[in-house]
């Protein structure tokens, strides 16, 4: 690491100026490339509780700087379990702990609750290579100052992968279901990308959830109000109750984030007999729309791939966003023209043994997501000959 280099653990993101962070994560300016690496995002998840105190996310944030000037940052965070992360590592903590090791309290190099690729290591331009290995360097001298078990950087870029690899972190691969806006001039164009059947299905979901007896309303910017959220907050609540055990995300963080990212966000809204039945949260970044969450209070055929994939497409066609991610896992995905796209992380563990181990592991599981891409890949929606004949 070069010595002129000062790398600092922050108390959090209240004590990092706003414009200061965000010339790092968005040095370019206008729409974020990744609106989660935002400051007004990670401090909004601050402010509202929803880490921190007992939600065993405590930020701190990493931050390099040359003569007082900071170079580059990293979202950082001292981890006393592994929910949350959506790269798991549970069965790693289990074995470590049982061999006699504590696991936890563990480094997390991520954006919590978000399996959204994007940069985890934030540099101004011109500091790239400097910065992300002062940061990557930094977080393991923390590590092993505080006998910590290990380091992990979660939904990182494939650029900073490689650049994890160079400084001997391990490489994970997983997978996830991505849709490619190919230029489309309408969603007919992309249904046009299709086989017969896969069109015929999804003109039939579309019909059948345009059916279930009230108004889609697509809200972005002025347009969000304070009613959507209170009614969003129950869904979300129902689908954090089904799939968490217990939501994430507080209350507050909703109204911090109206408050703040009205602009960063569409929120996908179902309303019936005057009152909203469903709802899906996306983020807007400068190439990729983000679905994040969903739920409803009840239950109407497709409206559910309605309001998170199909809208999602709809919107990102009309602003001609070419990427469109909806999440972690969901095979179902693929047959709505989600394709599966590979995902990275870095992981280091203090004990040798232990690594090694885990080295072994993570070779093994990289060939199975490779031919599992490859295999459900060729199960896509997509023509094999475009030539086919369309209905």
């Amino acid at each position: 690491m070069d010595t002129q280099t000062e790398v600092t653990a922050q108390d959090g993101f209240g004590s990092i100026d706003a414009a200061e962070w965000d010339a790092l994560s968005n040095p370019e300016g206008g729409v974020p490339p990744d609106p989660f690496t935002t400051h007004r995002f990670l401090h909004a998840l601050e402010v509202s509780r929803s880490t921190g105190g007992r939600s065993g996310w405590q930020a701190r944030p990493l931050t390099a700087s040359v003569g007082g000037r900071m170079i580059a940052a990293a979202p950082l965070y001292l981890k006393s379990h592994s929910q949350g992360e959506y790269i798991f590592d549970f069965n790693w903590a289990d074995a470590y702990e049982r061999a006699g090791g504590q696991y936890y309290p563990k480094i997390q190099i991520a954006v919590p609750f978000t399996p959204a690729t994007g940069r985890r290591f934030l540099t101004l331009p011109g500091f790239e290579e400097t910065g992300r290995s002062a940061l990557m360097q930094g977080a393991l001298a923390l590590a092993e100052q505080n006998n910590l078990s290990s380091v992990h950087t979660t939904f990182c870029t494939a650029e900073e992968a490689e650049a994890g690899i160079e400084l001997g972190l391990m490489p994970r691969a997983s997978q996830q279901f991505h849709w490619q806006n190919r230029n489309y001039a309408g969603f007919e164009a992309f249904l046009s990308d299709l086989s017969s059947r896969k069109r015929k299905n999804i003109r039939k979901e579309r019909e059948g959830a345009q059916a279930f007896g009230g108004t889609i309303h697509a809200l972005t910017g002025s347009d969000l109000k304070p009613e959507h959220w209170d009614a969003f907050w129950h869904f979300y609540q129902d689908t954090g109750r089904r799939k968490w055990g217990s939501p994430y995300l507080t209350r507050a963080f909703f109204d911090e984030i109206h408050r703040t990212m009205a602009d960063d966000i569409l929120l996908v809204m179902a309303e019936r007999e005057g009152r909203w039945v469903a709802g899906a949260l996306n983020f807007i970044g400068r190439d990729t729309l983000f679905g994040r969450y969903w739920g409803s209070t009840e239950h109407h055929p497709f409206l559910h791939f309605e309001l998170c994939y199909y809208q999602a497409m709809d919107f990102a066609i009309a602003h001609g966003i070419p990427h469109v991610e909806a999440g972690a896992q969901g095979e179902h995905k693929l047959a709505r023209g989600y394709l599966p796209t590979e995902t990275h992380s870095l992981h280091w563990i203090a004990d040798p043994a232990f690594r090694r181990a885990v080295a072994q592991y993570l070779e093994a599981e990289r060939a199975a997501v490779d031919e599992e891409i490859e295999v459900l890949t060729s199960y896509g929606p997509f023509r094999r000959d475009r030539g086919e004949a369309e209905d």
